[in-house]
Order: structure tokens, then sequence, then C-alpha cells
């Protein structure tokens, strides 16, 4: 039997479904990233560091892997916390997408802030995100 699909029907029909589509995926309400080391108002001497990153209640799997409640850690550094849209990578957004939980970095010579955001399997927050507190480190 067919039916008959007004355009009008087919526009509140994709209105319905477009803000399913723009969120992200979808993460549990009690995931939590965290950040393990360096612990906040560490002082770096050379600035050469590990950061070490951890997760509550998710997995870690490398980008391009779409699976439940998994994502790979986005570290952000001298930024703000933004959670709308694909996770840029530059300077100041760290990605790593082979699943990393460390990393060795190295800053110049200042005050530094730290926060990890998960990135789903395509770089975007998941829905609620879920991220770390923001520290700060100083290299003297």
């Amino acid at each position: 039997m067919l039916r008959k699909i007004t355009l009008a029907a087919l526009a509140t029909a994709a209105l319905t479904i477009a803000p399913a589509l723009a969120a992200g995926t979808p993460s549990p309400s009690n995931a939590e990233a965290y950040i393990l080391w360096p612990p906040d108002g560490a002082v770096i001497v050379g600035g050469k560091l590990w950061v070490r990153m951890g997760l509550r209640n998710m997995g870690v799997a490398p980008k391009g892997v779409e699976m439940p409640n998994v994502g790979h850690h986005h570290l952000l550094v001298d930024t703000e916390l933004s959670t709308d849209g694909q996770i840029p990578s530059d300077r100041n957004h760290l990605h790593f997408g082979a699943g990393e939980t460390e990393a060795r970095i190295e800053l110049p010579p200042g005050k530094h802030t730290l926060q990890l955001l998960l990135g789903d399997h395509d770089h975007k927050p998941h829905d609620p995100p879920v991220h770390s507190r923001k520290i700060t480190i100083t290299v003297p």
C-alpha cells in the first residue's frame, strides 16, 4: 500500500530527526576524563613532561573505532574547552588517535593550562561531553 507524503510532512520529519543527528555520540552520564599526572599546580623544570590520562566508565579506542562508550583523548593546552563540532587539530588541541593514555610533551617557560576532552570515532565530543577539570602548571 502506497502512502502519499506531503512536502510539509517531510519537512516536519526532517526537523524532528535533525536534532538527533546533530547530537554527539552518546556517553554515560557518569563518565569522567581526568589527568593522572602532572598534578594541578606542578612546577615542571625544563618543560618536558609526561601527561598521563585517565578515563572512568568508558573505554579508550583508536580514532575511527565506532563502538558504544569508547573514545580517544584530546589534550587541550592553553585554550578554552569547546564542545561544539569537531575538535580542532593544532598546537593547542593535541589528538591521541591511536588510543594513547600517556604522552610526552614539551612546553615553553610560563604558566600553562591542560585539560582533557574525549572525542568519538569522528573527533567530536560525546553527548554529554566527557572532559577533565582544567589544571595549571608552571615551567620556570
